[in-house]
């Protein structure tokens, strides 16, 4: 059934909530929506007090180590970590207490999917694919949907199909999918790939991007038939929003079983 999933996204060793499209190589280019003043232990407890498991720490860019750390041991095996994860540091994470780490760039050398890689990854976690999640994070291209990595900037030649999910689903234990061209905009969701997701995938797939309010929770469960998760983050009071409180989140979940 679809639930609301938790997020805590570290920028420069800050939580913060940023237009994902903006997250360049250029500073000038970010356009950031809110700084928070509290750190990133802070949200970690306040999801472990609510129940609210499966939630994302994603560290975009270099300097978040210490605030991600701060995260996982403040809910150790409650949280995923995503962010620069490869073969030589996904154990170190799941150490720390990460209950599973979030793959996206290392897949893709010079934009091309590399199964062996996929095969690497899995082998230091011990060939156990409960730990693993895939980031197809995307963008649209014309009528259809590419996976974008670093940091959602490079368009890669995976699109994002039937047989492309079919091929990954045998690796991990779940999916998660940003719209990076909506990401952070509060303009809602793009209701369309959350169809195509739930037709798509039989393993659990959390998308993010454009929720702005209680609405959305319910336009991905009609839109998926309760398959797909759904993660907020600048519209949330938490995070300096005004279209959705965690409070409503949280009953939200409590109200449809999740």
């Amino acid at each position: 059934m679809t639930r609301f999933r938790p997020c805590i996204d570290l920028h420069a060793g800050q939580v913060k909530q940023i237009v994902g499209g903006t997250l360049t190589t250029e500073p000038g280019d970010l356009k950031t929506n809110y700084v928070s003043s509290h750190p990133a232990g802070y949200f970690a407890k306040l999801y472990r007090d609510h129940s609210l498991t499966g939630g994302h720490v994603v560290m975009l860019g270099p300097g978040n180590d210490g605030a991600a750390k701060e995260a996982l041991a403040a809910w150790p095996e409650g949280l995923h970590v995503a962010g620069g994860i490869t073969d030589e540091n996904a154990q170190y994470w799941i150490d720390a207490g990460a209950e599973k780490v979030v793959i996206t760039s290392y897949l893709f050398p010079g934009g091309k999917f590399s199964l062996d890689r996929l095969h690497r990854i899995l082998a230091t976690l011990g060939d156990d694919k409960s730990k693993l999640v895939l980031d197809l994070s995307c963008r649209r291209k014309e009528d259809t949907w590419f996976v974008a990595m670093n940091r959602w900037q490079t368009i890669t030649e995976m699109e994002i199909t039937q047989e492309t999910i079919a091929m990954l689903e045998p690796y991990c234990s779940e999916f998660l999918i940003h719209a990076a061209d909506v990401e952070g905009l509060q303009q809602g969701i793009d209701e369309e790939l959350v169809s195509k997701l739930a037709q798509w995938c039989t393993i659990p797939v959390t998308y993010a991007g454009g929720g702005r309010n209680l609405g959305d929770l319910d336009r991905v469960k009609e839109s998926s038939g309760g398959k797909v998760d759904l993660t907020i983050g600048s519209a949330l009071d938490i995070f300096g929003g005004s279209g959705v409180t965690f409070e409503e989140c949280v009953q939200w979940n409590k109200a449809h079983g999740s």
